[in-house]
């Protein structure tokens, strides 16, 4: 990220309090082995055990150590978060900056793709995608990407139309620049504040995906996520089981909200009529 951006992330403190909520999950995820007692998968004896000095929150109902299943669970959602947005970002920018520098039959074949899959319901259709292959995380990642570029491409696009009417471009074409040299070394240094833009925007919305389609129970149940945890406590509900409901629930409020405010602050800052 650009330093300016981060000076003026720094300066806001909705975008300051966001940046310090994902770094703080970043180091949770990556110090789980240091931070947990127990496996996360590991089953015990002790089924349904009150939160004590051994298993802080408890255990579940075949004996996993709850709090070990929320630090984990961070892990999965930051790598949800981050590979979906970049890849998200780079479909956007190639099929929405290739459109505009080649134009012509290819353009409008990108459009009418970009236009049918603006009106399919998304939630419904990566719901039934995934009721029937039951992704892991890495086919998670390519399914919520593959329904999320088709408006960033578009926003890009129009983005880039403008951008190879300025001068610089131009020079660059007229010493025999190719398009994809075009892309590549001016165009896309250039798209760098909406690339960041749509990366955070679509790590947002796949943070809360993941966790969406794991609390239905259509995803891989086998990953250590807070979304299968929501599943479980509302399977034991009749329980009133606070610890099994609540840190998973605050947890994944706050890394939407975090991602969100940095998401705002960013336009802010990319916008200042905004401001």
């Amino acid at each position: 990220m650009h330093i300016n951006y981060l000076q003026g992330i720094k300066k806001n403190v909705l975008g300051l309090s966001g940046l310090c909520l994902l770094v703080a999950l970043s180091l949770v995820a990556l110090l789980a082995p240091l931070l947990t007692l127990h496996s996360p998968d590991a089953p015990s004896t002790f089924i349904l055990a009150a939160p004590s000095a051994e298993h802080w929150l408890g255990t579940n109902d075949i004996g996993q150590d709850i709090f070990s299943r929320l630090i984990y669970g961070a892990r999965t959602s930051l790598i949800v978060a981050i590979f979906t947005g970049l890849l998200t970002t780079m479909l956007s920018t190639l099929i929405g900056g290739s459109a505009a520098l080649i134009g012509g039959s290819y353009q409008r074949f990108v459009l009418r793709t970009i236009d049918v899959f603006l009106t399919l319901p998304h939630i419904i259709v990566i719901m039934l995608v995934a009721s029937f292959v039951r992704p892991g995380t890495g086919m998670l990642i390519i399914v919520l990407a593959v329904f999320s570029w088709p408006g960033s491409a578009r926003i890009i696009r129009s983005q880039v139309l403008s951008l190879k009417q300025r001068p610089h471009i131009w020079a660059a074409r007229t010493f025999g620049a190719g398009k994809s040299y075009l892309l590549i070394k001016h165009i896309i240094p250039d798209l760098l504040p909406i690339m960041v833009s749509v990366f955070v925007q679509h790590s947002r919305r796949a943070v809360f995906m993941e966790a969406g389609l794991a609390f239905l129970g259509i995803t891989d149940p086998t990953i250590v996520s807070w979304g299968t945890m929501l599943n479980k406590a509302l399977e034991f509900s009749y329980l009133g089981l606070w610890n099994w409901l609540l840190p998973p629930g605050i947890a994944l409020s706050l890394t939407v909200i975090a991602f969100a405010f940095v998401g705002y602050t960013l336009e802010q800052i990319m916008n200042p009529r905004l401001g």
